[in-house]
């Protein structure tokens, strides 16, 4: 595939942890189809960031091709976008090597969600897992990205990046661009259907609070049906009525309607019709996804393939950088 150099780069990886959520769809995968009519883009499967988890090595194989599937399947045009694998590249973890001689131990301790992990896993907090947003930095910085599609809570890696870059930036140079974040519109941030106040999780303990993008389609209805809401049966959107708010953001997204078309669509509703309506819609919206989905990944050896070729083609753009920086530092 040809890789425009006049459009703007986007770069953005998604962990091979298990099967898309709804909230992963909504809020990433969705828009990175849209995203690759506009800019230059660079998806990949961040495989070495999932190591700061125990995972047996064939699941990991596994989910790395069912991610490719997966991502390809939700609309991901290998013409246009370039898809690999994060451990093809060995560029990342080069330069992740030399952005942590640039990092302070203060800024990584900082790190909110090193902190939540460490709280969440407290018998394996490792170096790993405290250096990980140096390796996410050195994937962004070493495409010499422009954007970077971030939510609310991914807001601090992006921080530390630009802060990373800069510092090397004064020291030897112009380096690094600095990435700017794309921020997505509302829906970015699904919320559980049993727990509205979290973040939609595959993780989540309760079943009923996230919606699996392999769900049937009963099971994808049924859930919406038993999503916790409140006592006053009007459908509006409200901080202090988080169920509905979620069910009116996810209605949104998939429907392209506003927010307040979508509550003057659903005025005269109760609760109940509402909720099936999402989930239907939800149901509706995934079908095909599957379909292609199972289709793609019978054929492991053409996803392998596929990785091969992107990450040839990002290998190739990722030395240019590497090469800047090792010139500048004097290594060989």
């Amino acid at each position: 595939m040809m890789i425009s150099d006049k459009k703007k780069t986007i770069m953005s990886g998604i962990q091979p942890t298990g099967v898309f959520s709804l909230g992963n769809y909504i809020g990433a995968i969705k828009n990175w189809k849209k995203l690759q009519e506009d800019y230059k883009c660079l998806y990949f499967i961040a495989n070495l960031h999932s190591l700061t988890v125990r995972m047996d090595p064939e699941k990991l194989k596994k989910l790395t091709l069912d991610c490719v599937a997966m991502l390809l399947a939700c609309g991901v045009d290998v013409e246009k976008s370039l898809v690999f694998i994060q451990s093809q590249v060995p560029e990342h973890s080069q330069l992740s090597w030399v952005l942590q001689c640039y990092t302070q131990f203060g800024e990584l301790s900082r790190m909110t969600q090193f902190k939540d992990k460490s709280l969440k896993n407290s018998d394996n907090i490792n170096a790993g897992l405290f250096g990980y947003p140096v390796l996410m930095a050195a994937d962004i910085l070493i495409y010499q990205s422009d954007f970077v599609p971030i939510g609310a809570d991914q807001k601090q890696h992006l921080e530390i990046t630009r802060d990373i870059a800069n510092r090397f930036n004064n020291l030897y140079g112009q380096t690094f661009k600095l990435p700017q974040p794309y921020v997505s519109e509302l829906g970015d941030r699904v919320m559980s259907l049993a727990d509205p106040t979290s973040k939609m999780s595959k993780s989540d303990k309760n079943k009923n609070g996230f919606i699996s993008i392999l769900d049937p389609p009963d099971d994808i209805i049924n859930k919406f049906k038993k999503a916790v809401t409140d006592s006053e049966a009007r459908i509006y959107y409200s901080p202090d009525k988080p169920g509905i708010s979620n069910l009116l953001a996810i209605y949104s997204a998939l429907s392209d309607l506003g927010v307040e078309e979508v509550e003057r669509k659903f005025e005269s509703k109760g609760y109940g019709d509402f909720k099936v309506a999402v989930g239907e819609l939800v149901a509706k919206t995934l079908a095909p996804i599957q379909d292609q989905y199972y289709h793609l990944v019978k054929d492991r050896g053409e996803l392998a393939r596929i990785c091969e070729k992107g990450a040839e083609v990002a290998s190739e753009m990722a030395r240019k950088t590497l090469r800047s920086v090792y010139e500048k530092l004097g290594i060989l």
